[in-house]
């Protein structure tokens, strides 16, 4: 029987589910059909898979072709089923051993002159067959990044013939894994490079131990965007499994993953679908790009409102469902967020020397875009100044003591870890008020301040978050009243409630 079935896989978000690719040859007038895609799909797929058999010095079977590609309602698109195609019809047409594809999972696109490339969402489909058990031939231009995967065996060739030949073969060679960089030098700004803002020094510190949150609101030029760029490296090295995630976020855009912690830093002129995911295949944006790492909002005034506010639901869960009319697919997005903005569209206001000129207006029209919900899942709030022009000039003194930084916060990661298996950041309920442990005294001070200060059941719930990553920071057991003090300091200032509430 003229009849052959190979294993491949399909792309749905970060999941790759399996498809079957039926080959069946009968006797009657040659042709060629592919049942299961679109005709467009089809169409191309029918000239690029002739050409390669026929470039390769193989036999093209004189049959009536029938492909399936089963099962039909799973979703299919793009070039990666050539492969599997053109070697269900060698196997079918008796020019491979049906042995050869058995147990085994095939991905890539052909070119006319039988060449084997790569394409986006690979790694997925080779996670997915790795754990099946099963072996995979691929390209060989990307194989050493493919084989990062844990237990993957990769049987890698640059056309079609060669792979065709290392099947036939009892134990074909199999690809290798790529060296990795050092992922230390993935960060290039340091703390050394701020001079004269101590405050900011410090609300980096506590949004690295505790990974809150952080809003900063200052004139142009005084390190916000400094700032942002060197809270990467006090990170620590991302966990296995999200750096893991991130390299199939990131192979499904067609981009290189970060081997540390990630930065994006979307221009404020970004839409939804970029920034939160989208498009007809529904793909991530730059929220799930930043998973495991930081998200920089400079310019926050300028995004647009409508923008701004779908991020208020994945603040809170850590992933994001996008929907559309023909896939729906969840992706992680536990990013750190980090904003900045002017006080003002001049960016004067506020300042010692009475220079802003914009009406009070302007002022609510250009705060009008950052809601008072999304300020209230910000943790740490901070107000910036000049900086003296003697500062700018001296040696760094804060950058000096980097290594003693990274040291408080691993310690204080750790902490958290071993008492409450999360960050202070994604503590909630019962378990944020048990990991506070508040003394009666503290307990009753800050119900005054919740009541005195008007704060929100949020808002109160994160000043207690930062309480607690300030305690970590010290190594004290308990939050005591100086903790709570300190932590309402970092509660939203005058100039940045006005912008919430505009």
């Amino acid at each position: 029987m003229h009849l052959a079935f190979v294993a491949t896989r399909s792309q749905a978000g970060l999941s790759a589910p399996p498809i079957t690719v039926e080959v069946h040859l009968s006797h009657g007038l040659p042709a060629f059909q592919v049942v299961g895609l679109s005709e467009s799909s089809t169409r191309e797929i029918r000239s690029r898979v002739r050409s390669a058999i026929i470039s390769s010095h193989l036999k093209w079977p004189d049959f009536n072709i029938t492909v399936n590609l089963a099962p039909t309602a799973q979703r299919k698109h793009g070039a990666r089923y050539d492969l599997p195609i053109a070697l269900g019809l060698l196997v079918a047409s008796k020019q491979l051993p049906r042995e050869c594809v058995t147990n085994r999972e095939f991905f890539g696109e052909l070119g006319l002159d039988g060449s084997l490339r790569s394409f986006p969402g690979a790694l997925s489909a080779v996670l997915a067959a790795t754990q099946s058990g099963h072996c995979c031939g691929v390209a060989r231009d990307r194989a050493d990044k493919l084989a990062v995967i844990e237990n993957s065996r990769l049987i890698a060739a640059p056309d079609l013939l060669t792979l065709c030949g290392l099947l036939k073969t009892p134990s074909p060679p199999l690809a290798t894994p790529e060296e990795t960089r050092d992922a230390a030098q993935s960060s290039t700004t340091s703390l050394a490079q701020l001079r004269g803002q101590p405050l900011l020094a410090r609300a980096l510190e506590l949004a690295a131990a505790g990974g809150h949150h952080l809003m900063m609101i200052g004139p142009p030029g005084v390190g916000k965007t400094l700032g942002a760029s060197a809270l990467p490296g006090l990170l620590p090295q991302p966990h296995r499994s999200v750096l893991q995630e991130l390299q199939l976020l990131h192979d499904i855009a067609g981009s290189s993953p970060p081997t540390g912690p990630a930065f994006r830093a979307p221009h404020h002129s970004s839409s939804v679908a970029a920034l939160l995911g989208g498009t007809a295949q529904a793909l991530p944006g730059e929220i799930s790009m930043a998973h495991g790492g930081v998200l920089f909002l400079d310019e926050l005034a300028e995004f647009p409102r409508a923008v701004l506010n779908q991020l208020r639901q994945p603040l809170e869960s850590g992933e994001i469902c996008i929907s559309r009319a023909e896939h729906q697919h969840r992706y992680p997005a536990r990013f750190q967020l980090v904003a900045a903005m002017n006080p003002c569209p001049c960016g004067q206001a506020g300042g010692e020397e009475a220079r802003c000129r914009c009406t009070p207006d302007a002022i609510r029209r250009y705060r009008h875009s950052v809601s008072g919900p999304l300020m209230d899942r910000i943790d740490l709030h901070i107000t910036l100044s000049r900086v003296a022009p003697e500062h700018l000039l001296s040696p760094a003194t804060q950058g000096s003591h980097s290594a003693d930084i990274k040291n408080r916060i691993h310690v204080a990661r750790e902490r958290q870890l071993s008492r409450q298996g999360e960050l202070n950041r994604d503590l909630s309920g019962d378990d944020l008020l048990r990991a506070c442990a508040l003394s009666k005294a503290a307990q009753t001070w800050f119900v005054n301040a919740i009541e005195t200060l008007k704060l929100s059941a949020r808002s109160a719930h994160r000043r207690l978050r930062v309480g607690r990553t300030l305690a970590d920071l010290e190594g004290c057991e308990a939050v005591s009243t100086a903790h709570l003090q300190t932590a309402l300091s970092f509660r939203e200032t005058s100039a940045i409630a006005d912008a919430a509430g505009a």
